[in-house]
């Protein structure tokens, strides 16, 4: 895979996770207006929970694997921090989001406020992936092209 299928790949994962985060705000929004009860929003939730952490895992191996070590190393803190959350969960609960303490000490505002933080998070690095796409593509100088010489008749 070259660096610009990397680069390619890495936008439209991150485009993905962009969708799933605002899907995230859109469903804790309806949960703290009571269109959903407690139990939808947590299952709806949790589902994703695993996706988005394999999502991360992922691309910040394959950024390694490349030897983009900039960027490999801003991903590092965020898929420490999905799995920090993820292994924190203690046992007994339902997953990362627990129907029967999402009311309790505020923790409705707490996952609310980590989505807007990973939101904003994948957003930044949407534009850097789309400009080390760019960057990558446009390698070497265009100008300089070698063309096939012409006949002259």
């Amino acid at each position: 895979m070259s660096e610009s299928l990397l680069f390619a790949f890495a936008l439209v994962e991150t485009a993905a996770v962009i969708f799933l985060f605002v899907y995230f705000i859109i469903t804790l929004s309806d949960f703290e207006c009571d269109y959903l009860n407690s139990q939808q929003c947590c299952s709806k939730l949790n589902m994703w929970v695993i996706p988005k952490l394999g999502a991360h895992v992922s691309l910040t191996l394959l950024l390694l694997c490349y030897s983009r070590w900039m960027l490999a190393i801003a991903n590092v803190p965020l898929a420490a921090w999905l799995a920090y959350e993820f292994y924190s969960v203690p046992k007994g609960n339902m997953g990362v989001y627990d129907p029967t303490e999402i009311y309790n000490r505020g923790q409705l505002k707490k996952h609310m406020r980590d989505c807007m933080i990973f939101l904003g998070y994948y957003l930044v690095f949407f534009f850097v992936y789309l400009y080390c796409l760019i960057i990558s593509l446009l390698k070497g100088n265009p100008l300089e092209r070698d063309e096939p010489e012409m006949s002259v008749f």
